[in-house]
């Protein structure tokens, strides 16, 4: 309980340094104890005063019964399936579950990381707030980053709460259940492109650990991840942005047929995701629903979107089928695909990517399809066959040195390259660099250095010229022959 305590304090502290002058002046401590709403409002009040508690109370079993669906019990819990039939039961039940996946039994699997693994952190920067929530980039005292999110005290949704119900206390564990149906999501919904819980943390300001995540507030701990910066993608290497694609569609084929059925992302932004070493993943899960679309005719399954609508049929089982699906299709299209996925294509798979582009733009291709579209292009990316019409002998037209290196080198710049300074490409072989420094007039010369992309292809280093060659046992060289000469004389 000791370091708990000092974990939360810590925790307070913490977010107050980094947010001076920002966001949360005002924070009380993570852990200290609040005003009762009661010393907030004028005495002899006594019916307005129940009437604001029983109305945020009856606020508080809503979300609670929004998250039920989410708990899954063991199939001998017999107590869950009396539940469906005896509402009285429900509130118990919700209880039990709940109090399961808090204190991390091997029913919920859950997570390692506890309060005690926030003692002597240390705040780097603020990665986001928002309404309800505020990330935090944090190092645990053996240096490693993580991602804190908690309930943002001077957001939109605890401003209006406490301004309709003067209970700052149920306020919090009110806005504090979209972290709570957060921590169940990410337990239902592991996936190599969702973001990965590493834990949670529940303050206790009782000291005795009774009130638990009810009473306490709630940090959740995640792994660590970047930003999504839509603009630095849009001048990054094509092969960069067909990753985000790609690992974007791997999600919403996961999330079409999740352990909860079709989840859809109703706030599908470039915001809602991070990249961790490169991979895309999804960070903000608290407006995914996975629930289905009720409808008497087709025209109640119509998916609305600022340029175009769609019509779905309406299914015998009275539910738009398909509608959380097409809704994540078109979404990626608009937000992600139009963006990043035609410019600087291959030409090789130009064609294969404009017909990615019609079929999701309309809506004509389901996720299974869709995925099998871009499994393909990065098949034929990855094994260079839509290079089949680059002729063999064009390497030819280069010297090449084995085991060597550059200095002095003469850097000329070409976008996308992977280096701002100078012109580095990722190529599948020596053949398709000599068609790009062909294709160069500055070019004179090439070296591929044995590093790869996350795609397995080499990465080549395009220049006007060079001082000297020098010994480099990973990389060779390829100088562009001059007329009447072999090797390069003077360059």
């Amino acid at each position: 309980m000791g370091n708990s305590l000092r974990a939360a304090a810590l925790l307070a502290f913490v977010v107050l340094s980094i947010l001076v002058s920002l966001l949360i002046s005002s924070v009380q401590q993570f852990g200290a104890r609040i005003t009762h709403f009661s010393n907030a409002t004028p005495a002899g009040d006594d019916e307005q005063l129940e009437s604001l508690r029983g109305a945020l109370i009856q606020q508080l079993n809503q979300r609670r019964k929004e998250i039920l669906p989410l708990l899954v019990p063991d199939d001998e819990d017999e107590n869950y399936a009396f539940s469906k039939r005896d509402p009285a039961l429900e509130s118990t039940v919700d209880s039990n579950l709940w109090n399961q996946i808090t204190h991390g039994t091997s029913r919920a699997h859950m997570d390692a990381m506890g309060c005690e693994s926030l003692v002597d952190m240390k705040a780097v920067e603020i990665l986001g707030s928002g309404y309800t929530k505020l990330v935090v980039k944090v190092n645990l005292a053996g240096g490693q980053p993580v991602a804190l999110k908690l309930v943002n005290e001077q957001g939109i949704d605890m401003g209006k709460c406490v301004e309709d119900f003067k209970d700052p206390q149920g306020c919090r564990e009110l806005v504090g259940y979209k972290l709570k149906k957060e921590i169940v999501l990410l337990q239902r919904l592991q996936h190599p492109n969702v973001i990965k819980l590493r834990g949670h943390c529940v303050g206790d300001p009782g000291g005795q650990g009774g009130r638990g995540a009810e009473g306490g507030r709630l940090t959740v701990i995640l792994e660590q991840g970047n930003p999504l910066q839509m603009i630095q993608l849009l001048q990054s290497p094509w092969e960069e942005r067909f990753r985000v694609c790609l690992d974007l569609v791997r999600l919403l084929h996961f999330l079409s047929q999740s352990p909860l059925g079709s989840v859809a992302l109703l706030d599908f932004q470039p915001r809602q995701f991070v990249t961790v070493s490169g991979e895309l993943k999804l960070t903000d899960l608290d407006d995914a629903s996975a629930e289905e679309t009720a409808c008497q005719t087709d025209a109640d399954c119509t998916l609305q979107f600022p340029q175009k609508n769609f019509t779905l049929p309406c299914s015998s089982r009275g539910v738009c089928e398909g509608l959380n699906e097409k809704r994540n299709i078109y979404n990626a299209y608009r937000y992600f695909f139009t963006y990043l996925l035609p410019h600087q294509a291959p030409p090789g798979l130009t064609h294969l990517v404009n017909h990615i582009m019609n079929s999701t733009g309309e809506l004509k291709a389901d996720i299974n399809q869709t995925l099998e579209a871009f499994e393909h292009i990065l098949l034929l990316y990855k094994s260079g066959l839509h290079l089949d019409n680059l002729p063999p002998s064009i390497i030819r037209d280069y010297t090449v040195m084995q085991g060597m290196g550059t200095s002095g080198n003469v850097e000329y710049r070409c976008w996308p390259s992977y280096s701002q300074q100078g012109c580095v490409l990722s190529v599948h072989s020596a053949r398709e660099a000599a068609h790009i420094c062909n294709s160069h007039s500055q070019c004179t010369s090439f070296t591929l250095s044995g590093q790869r992309t996350w795609t397995g292809r080499l990465l080549a280093s395009f220049r006007s010229g060079f001082s000297q060659l020098v010994p480099d046992s990973t990389s060779e060289v390829y100088v562009k022959k001059t007329k009447g000469s072999e090797t390069p004389s003077d360059i």
